[in-house]
C-alpha cells in the first residue's frame, strides 16, 4: 500500500493518545486506504524542526499539551475560535503550502453536550482553571445565558478565569475549591481537572442531579461520574469530547463530511476496554 497523505498528533507524553485509534477508524470506515495517521512525541523545543520536516503528503496535524499554544508562532493563521482561547489543536496543512490552525475542543464540547440534548443552560459551573477550562468557558459562551461559577484553587487562577470570561463575553464569577460541592447543584458541572481530584467530591452528589461533563476518559468512570449516574443524572464523557473533536479534525484533513461518529465512538470504547 502507497501512503499518499499523512496526518498525525503530537505532543509530549504522546504514548496514551486514542487519537490514532480514532482517525485510522474514520478513515477505514471513508474507504481512505491512501491514508496514515501517528502518533509522534514532540515537545516545545522540538516543534519547529518538525514542521520543518513537514512534506506535500501531510495533511493536518492534531496536537495536545504542551503544544497547543506553542504551535501559534509557526502558523500562517489561525481561526476566530482558536484565537479566543490562545489554543490550537488542530493544523490543517493546505496544498499551497500553508499552515491554518484551529480549535476543535470548544465545537467539539458543545457537539457533545448537544448529543446528550443539552442545547442551551441558564447557569453553568466549571471545576478547574487550567487549559480545558479556559475551552469549557467558550463552549459555555455558546450555549449558557447566565451565570458561571468557576472553582478553582488559587487567587492567581480565579484572576485568569474572570479575565477569560471577560474576553468571551461571559459572565463568570469565582469561588474557592473548597466549596466545590456546591457546584454540583448546577445545572450543567463541567469538570475539567486531572484525575482524582474530584473523587472527594463524589460523596457530595446530590439525590437529584442534573448533568456532569467530565473531561476525563482514562480511568472511567471517574468515582464523581460513577456516583453521579447512580443517582440517575446524565453524564459526558471525556471519550465523548475525544471523538467529537476529531470527528472535525478528519473532515478538516480529508474534506469528507460528516465523518464516521459512530465508527470512531465504536473503536475507541473498544481502545479502552483493552486497556
Amino acid at each position: 500500500m502507497t501512503v499518499t497523505r499523512r496526518a498525525a498528533v503530537l505532543g509530549s507524553p504522546i504514548a496514551h493518545s486514542l487519537s490514532p485509534v480514532l482517525h485510522r477508524a474514520a478513515y477505514d470506515e471513508l474507504g481512505l486506504t491512501d491514508w496514515s495517521y501517528d502518533r509522534h512525541e514532540v515537545d516545545e523545543a522540538a516543534l519547529p524542526a518538525f514542521f520543518d520536516g513537514l512534506g506535500p503528503e501531510w495533511a493536518g496535524l492534531s496536537l495536545t499539551m504542551p503544544l497547543k499554544r506553542a504551535v501559534i508562532p509557526l502558523l500562517d493563521e489561525i481561526s476566530d475560535t482558536a484565537a479566543s482561547v490562545d489554543a490550537v489543536n488542530t493544523v490543517v496543512l493546505t496544498e499551497d503550502g500553508r499552515r491554518l490552525g484551529d480549535n476543535t475542543d470548544i465545537p467539539g464540547m458543545v457537539a457533545a453536550l448537544r448529543e446528550h440534548g443539552i442545547d442551551e443552560v441558564g447557569s453553568a459551573a466549571v471545576l478547574g482553571a487550567g487549559a480545558t477550562a479556559s475551552s469549557a468557558l467558550a463552549a459555555l459562551a455558546r450555549i449558557c445565558t447566565g451565570e458561571v461559577v468557576a472553582y478553582v484553587r488559587s487567587e492567581a487562577r480565579a484572576a485568569e478565569m474572570r479575565a477569560w470570561g471577560e474576553r468571551l463575553d461571559l459572565d463568570v464569577r469565582t469561588a474557592p475549591w473548597t466549596d466545590a460541592a456546591k457546584a454540583l447543584r448546577a445545572p450543567l458541572v463541567i469538570a475539567t481537572t486531572p484525575a482524582g481530584t474530584t473523587d472527594a467530591l463524589a460523596a457530595a452528589v446530590p439525590e437529584r442531579p442534573t448533568t456532569l461533563f467530565d473531561v476525563l476518559y482514562d480511568p472511567w468512570p471517574t468515582a464523581l461520574a460513577a456516583r453521579w449516574s447512580m443517582y440517575g443524572g446524565a453524564v459526558v464523557s471525556g471519550l465523548d469530547l475525544l471523538v467529537h473533536q476529531a470527528v472535525l479534525q478528519v473532515e478538516r484533513f480529508t474534506g469528507r463530511s460528516p465523518a464516521p461518529l459512530a465508527a470512531m465512538r465504536h473503536a475507541g470504547e473498544q481502545a479502552l476496554a483493552a486497556r
